[in-house]
């Protein structure tokens, strides 16, 4: 008996300063949908999301509102645990960098890195972003000073700090890019990537000795280690990488992970950063670390003063689970900057799901219960018509089946919608209705008419799940 292949997806781990917003929706919905169609695809899959807990940014924001940081993430953390289960969201893992689990790792891979050689004691003097949690050299600063991603003026600090020999890992990463020429996509940001790790790498400072909210280092609890080096440490974290038995079968089963999925502003960190602590370490690579782009809104940079930032439990409310996730992922080439239109929205219901998908299940379902009495034809092959029309369902199943594991979600659902149309002609050239006015043999040829708009629908159906499970449920469920 073939052993199953598995499938591993991961989104970031998120920040637990905020609510979930609709730039941190359309990461997990992607992941979702990469989760939803291997499944289905009869891969073993795992699909880990969660939360980064610690660091300066979350001792500032509980320090706000005087409230101790492990009360503030316990209670920051249940809103995303609750909008990410009304939104559908299937993951098999929901990490917590405050979880004695993850900890664990976090010492185990520090000790392991330690031990390569690669980690050691000095004094960082430097600018560093309390924004994104990011050290910055001048050069990496715009025109005005500030930092690139948009979070003001970096600090200059000076502190002990322990550093990582990241300096020893540029010409191992450009090996291994070059052997792995799909491990950073898309092709645009790898080029960026490889040209950053081309100027040489400088070793980074992997801990901070000014604030207390983190992980300590192991025998020296005066430095907490940089949240970078333990949120990213999660991935490995959650399937008990180093652990005895069945707390350590998940890493063996499912590592190197298939796809990290995470956002532009953190690339180098997951591109760079990562795979060399990995290599220090003894660990393979993830195969793939995928960055996408940001999602302004109404052309607009998404901002609380702006108040302009989108909820998406509001657009669950307002257009529907479903509608949201299948706008975000047909209007938006994952990987490319996107915008997020209320009107575009609107647009892509009303043309898409209610003209195209809804009217064809309509006219299918409605027309089999009026002509037929609501009973199924049985299968039957017809004539060259159904023919084409089977042709194009195998496909379209067969291209749109590449493009959702390629997470080109665009692309494959309008491959789906192409099979829609196709179905569409199909019904309004074969005029079902006059056939069941003839009797004989246009009984017969309306049979079969109705059972090949049936098996679209239901095809269609089962295409769609990954994006919009609820409406691909209620459709399967009235097809019986």
């Amino acid at each position: 008996m073939n052993e199953r292949k598995k499938f591993y997806v991961t989104t970031p781990i998120y920040y637990v300063n905020d609510r979930p917003h609709i730039g941190t929706a359309y990461t997990t919905i992607a992941a979702d949908v990469l989760a939803r169609y291997h499944r289905a695809a009869g891969y073993e899959t795992w699909f880990l999301t969660g939360l980064d807990e610690h660091g300066q940014k979350i001792a500032k924001a509980a320090e706000g509102i005087s409230m101790n940081p492990e009360v503030f993430v316990e209670r920051m953390a249940q809103p995303f645990f609750d909008v990410w289960k009304l939104l559908e969201i299937s993951f098999d893992d929901f990490i917590r960098t405050t979880q004695e689990r993850h900890i664990r790792v976090v010492h185990r891979l520090w000790e392991k890195v330690k031990q390569s050689g690669d980690i050691y004691l000095d004094r960082y003097d430097g600018l560093y972003c309390y924004g994104c949690e990011a050290y910055f050299t001048e050069k990496d600063l715009d025109e005005e000073g500030n930092c690139p991603l948009g979070h003001g003026k970096p600090s200059r600090v000076s502190m002990p700090s322990y550093f990582f020999r990241l300096s020893r890992y540029t010409k191992k990463l450009l090996e291994f890019y070059e052997a792995n020429p799909d491990f950073i996509r898309p092709k645009s940001r790898a080029n960026e990537v490889i040209s950053f790790v081309r100027e040489g790498l400088k070793d980074i400072s992997i801990s901070r000795t000014n604030f207390s909210w983190g992980i300590p280092v192991p025998g020296d609890p005066e430095h907490v280690i940089y949240v970078w080096f333990d949120a990213l440490t999660n991935y490995i974290s959650a399937l008990g990488w180093g652990e005895e038995g069945e707390k350590g079968s998940l890493f063996e089963k499912f590592w190197p992970a298939d796809y990290h999925l995470v956002g532009k502003d953190i690339l180098r960190f997951h591109a760079v950063y990562w795979p060399a602590m990995l290599m220090s370490a003894g660990v393979e690579p993830p195969k793939c670390v995928y960055a996408h782009g940001f999602l302004t809104i109404g052309k607009q940079k998404m901002s609380k003063s702006l108040r302009n930032v989108v909820d998406p439990l509001n657009l669950k409310w307002e257009f529907g689970m479903d509608e949201t996730r299948y706008y975000l992922l047909r209007d938006n080439v994952f990987g490319l900057d996107g915008d997020f239109s209320h009107d575009a929205l609107i647009g892509r219901i009303n043309s898409d799901l209610a003209n195209d998908l809804g009217n064809l299940f309509s006219r299918s379902v409605t027309l089999v219960k009026k002509l037929l009495g609501s009973r199924c034809p049985p299968p039957s092959d017809g004539g060259e018509e159904e023919s084409k029309l089977r042709a194009k369902a195998m496909e379209v199943i067969e291209k749109a089946g590449q493009l959702f594991h390629d997470a080109d979600f665009s692309s494959a659902l309008e491959t789906i919608w192409q099979l829609c149309a196709s179905a569409n002609r199909y019904i309004d050239g074969r005029k079902p209705w006059e056939k069941a006015k003839k009797g004989g043999n246009g009984e017969a040829e309306l049979k079969t008419i109705m059972y090949h708009c049936l098996e679209t629908c239901r095809l269609l159906a089962c295409m769609i799940a990954p994006v919009m499970p609820v409406k691909s449920r209620e459709m399967l469920s009235v097809l019986g």
